[in-house]
């Protein structure tokens, strides 16, 4: 009943201006978000290493149609890995990038411009001892963020590719990707999208993710299922079983704020669970996709909103 129109006013600038002129919104965001600054991130991406699960980190952004705010987001990339590295977390905490938000949108130079700044966060990472993963937008950009990836592949093997399974091509892209050591998100998907690229039913949505993971369960590959859909954990864990895997040659990963009790249950039986750590000034689009998510996100924020 919300989702559409929320992921609709996810990309409204006037929907942007009125939702971050209502002051309470910055504390309901608090839930979601790691803080707006460096400092803030690192202390909570400390914090949840220090009970046990790992992170990557997202410098929140997108659609980006300057170059200087691109470069801007790659120094910002770069200065989060190097305070990483300075406190010896990078084994355990990673970055995820939107590519969007490296220039993918320029108007012209967008895929050198993309790729340069991409190599640069990808060169400071490896100092920095930890991996990359680079995020799946709209369908608009599939082709462009699997190209950027299988450059950035050649040297850095380790780069991971995020794939959605509402797409109706994800399971060809999956059997394509599923290759030795290949580092595979596998999402549902969090952008509207039509009938004639997307499933538009949950359970068909699902289907196709229990089939992409099945797929990624019983290849070469590394999958890093990222869900808060308990079902679909749980399949997780048989399809896992079922092909002799070891706990640590997967993982699942869950948003920052999103089931935290049931984040720590699986990493105390044993499984490596990496938490997805947003932070940034720029947050509305990624807070109006959690929103339209969960019903129970939207009456959260509107419980907020009546008891400031």
């Amino acid at each position: 009943m919300f989702s559409q129109p929320l992921l609709m006013a996810s990309r409204s600038a006037k929907m942007r201006k009125a939702i971050t002129a209502i002051p309470v919104t910055r504390r309901v965001v608090g839930r979601f978000v790691a803080g707006e600054t460096l400092p803030e991130v690192v202390a909570i991406t400390e914090g949840l290493l220090s009970e046990d699960l790992t992170v990557t980190i997202d410098n929140l952004g997108e659609d980006t149609l300057d170059v200087a705010d691109a470069i801007a987001t790659r120094e910002a990339y770069v200065a989060l890995l190097s305070r990483l590295a300075d406190l010896g977390l990078g084994r355990r905490a990673e970055v995820s990038l939107k590519l969007s938000a490296l220039g993918q949108s320029l108007p012209s130079g967008a895929e050198q411009v993309t790729l340069d700044n991409a190599l640069a966060i990808c060169q400071a990472a490896e100092k920095a001892g930890t991996t990359v993963t680079i995020d799946m937008e709209d369908h608009t950009t599939i082709d462009r963020t699997l190209g950027t990836v299988t450059e950035l592949r050649r040297d850095f093997p380790w780069v991971g590719a995020v794939l959605q399974s509402m797409l109706l091509r994800t399971e060809a892209d999956c059997r394509d990707l599923a290759t030795a050591g290949s580092r595979i998100r596998l999402v549902k998907g969090a952008y509207l999208e039509p009938e004639s690229v997307a499933f538009q039913d949950k359970k068909d949505v699902d289907l196709a993710y229990v089939r992409c993971l099945r797929t990624l369960m019983h290849s070469e590959a590394y999958p890093m299922p990222a869900t808060h859909d308990l079902r679909m954990i749980e399949i997780g864990q048989q399809l896992a079983a079922d092909a002799g895997r070891a706990k640590d040659s997967y993982e699942f990963q869950m948003l920052y704020g999103i089931r935290p009790a049931e984040q720590r249950q699986l990493s105390r039986e044993g499984h490596t669970v990496r938490v997805y750590l947003p932070y940034g000034t720029d947050w509305y689009g990624y807070f109006m996709r959690r929103l339209a998510e969960r019903p129970a996100n939207v009456g959260f924020f509107l419980r907020a909103l009546v008891s400031k």
